[in-house]
């Protein structure tokens, strides 16, 4: 094996993850990975394998760095099962995001999306990950094979193609070369190849995991005949590509969700992942969040009530930014009604054999198409329809537009700059579409309510909830949801001051 990083070495101190390792200490699980010199194998802290003498042992931050220092993932741990860890650097945190979507997988591609030099990534990625962007990108592609692998009977062609593999031949070279046997041989004999293309998969997050809370608030907000909700699962139509398939979420245990994909192009299958860890926040690490948020008085009960919080995102950007739209100065409910309107009308009707998901919610384009005549249809103010209409025109002219990785104020400079956008929609298309962790819609008058507060005091009151406010924002609205009696109607000087998640 070549030799230890010294960069990751400096980050880790091996006293503390040697004595995590000795006690198989979950909370250090995904934080850090075990390389053995004497068997070239690297692991989780959570392996049941003999502990390796301290004198054979490195330290890595990712699997990616074990990989590119040449060792070979455990085949009893599966790093590919270890929970993700948000890097602290907040480029290199919004890098990741990239990558996961697929956005850009090389270095080049990477800082061009995020404004920077390519040199200066590099050396942050190094620092912080232990291997470079395209590193990075290829032990994703390698921890999903081997996961795709174990956990599904998808004949082997369709493994190398889901994981963005050419061919079947590179496919088998590299994870023989990586786990030390052909595909065909780790998978179990007994298993027979799927004849559709629906299979399930985890989803592994660090607990604690506030489930409940999670689904409420996807519940609050979700779109009839595109989303289904139930205590115990999570069902929408997905579109990629110009095809379309179903998802299915539901628990799966103590460190992991489950998901039950329909969908004909496996292709997309990379995204699909990487959009659902996103919608149900799964890379956060509440500990250190919760701990944060606990210093607040008025915030720390909530929190021990509610252990593990995350922030619920959206599938779709636009779809979710057209949502918020809707819900401008009327209740939740309304804003549903409005949505569910807006794909019979406009979307396309599908058949899914799921109950309640029956139509994809309609482009950019499309709506472009009945911008003259939208208000009219949807019974709603003029220039709430317009604002959609220059939300969908901005986006077809800047495909960027909604895509995550940006920087908040620049975001929010950007999403207020489309006319009928003002601070309250901005912040919340940030917080849930775009998946910024430092978002906080101080105008919602839901928010005000449970504190009491304007909202100028509440947008001052949120500076030490920083850098985690959309945390915050959500233990607030959930607070709401269960204390706070409905809002009157809004009158003209509310402007779009409306509660995201509460009536």
């Amino acid at each position: 094996m070549s030799a230890a990083n010294p960069i990751a070495l400096a980050r880790l101190d091996p006293a503390i993850c040697y004595r995590a390792l000795t006690t198989r200490d979950a909370r250090f699980d995904g934080r850090f990975f075990t390389a053995v010199r004497t068997t070239g194998i690297y692991c989780r802290p959570v392996c049941p394998a003999q502990t390796p003498k301290s004198e054979n042992v490195t330290f890595y931050p990712t699997a990616a760095a074990a990989e590119v220092a040449g060792y070979r993932s455990c085949l009893r741990c599966r790093p590919e099962r270890a929970p993700s860890t948000a890097p602290a650097n907040p480029l290199v945190e919004r890098a990741m995001a990239l990558i996961a979507l697929g956005y850009a997988t090389d270095g080049p591609s990477l800082a061009r999306k995020l404004g920077v030099g390519e040199r200066h990534l590099r050396r942050l990625f190094t620092a912080h990950l232990g291997a470079s962007p395209k590193q990075v990108a290829e032990t994703r592609r390698h921890l999903l094979a081997r996961q795709l692998v174990v956990e599904t009977t998808l004949p082997l062609t369709d493994v190398a193609l889901a994981a963005g593999f050419g061919s079947l031949r590179r496919f088998n070279h590299v994870f023989s070369t990586l786990y030390g046997q052909p595909p065909s041989q780790m998978r179990r004999r007994s298993s027979k190849p799927q004849a559709d293309h629906s299979f399930s998969l985890s989803l592994p997050f660090r607990p604690p995991y506030d489930w409940d809370g999670v689904i409420t608030a996807l519940a609050a907000h979700a779109i009839p005949g595109v989303e289904a909700v139930t205590p115990q699962s999570y069902a929408r139509l997905i579109t990629l590509g110009g095809h379309h398939g179903t998802v299915v979420v539901s628990p799966g245990g103590g460190d992991h969700l489950i998901v039950r994909i329909d969908f004909p192009k496996l292709a997309f299958l990379p995204e699909i992942v990487a959009r659902l860890r996103a919608l149900f926040d799964l890379a956060a690490d509440t500990t250190l969040i919760d701990a944060h948020m606990a210093t607040d008085p008025t915030l720390a009960p909530w929190v021990a009530a509610r252990p593990g919080m995350r922030v619920p995102g959206a599938w779709d950007s636009f779809e979710c930014a057209v949502r918020i739209i809707l819900g401008q100065q009327v209740s939740v409910a309304a804003g549903r009604r409005l949505a569910a309107e807006v794909v019979t009308r406009y979307g396309t009707e599908v058949e899914t054999g799921i109950p309640g998901l029956i139509g994809l919610f309609p482009t950019p384009e499309r709506l472009i198409e009945v911008a003259d005549h939208l208000s009219l249809d949807l019974n709603m103010p003029r220039a709430r329809a317009a604002a959609i209409i220059n939300l969908a025109r901005a986006e077809a002219a800047d495909p960027d537009l909604l895509a995550p990785g940006g920087d908040l104020a620049e975001t929010i400079r950007r999403l207020t700059a489309v006319a009928g956008i003002g601070p309250w929609t901005a912040h919340c298309i940030a917080l849930f579409a775009l998946r910024e962790p430092d978002a906080f819609p101080a105008q919602d008058v839901g928010m005000q309510r449970v504190l009491g507060l304007s909202a100028r005091a509440l947008e001052a009151r949120s500076e030490s909830w920083r850098p985690w406010r959309a945390y915050a924002a959500i233990h607030l609205w959930l607070q709401a949801l269960g204390s706070v009696p409905a809002t009157k109607p809004a009158t003209k000087t509310d402007k779009e001051k409306k509660s995201a998640l509460v009536d």
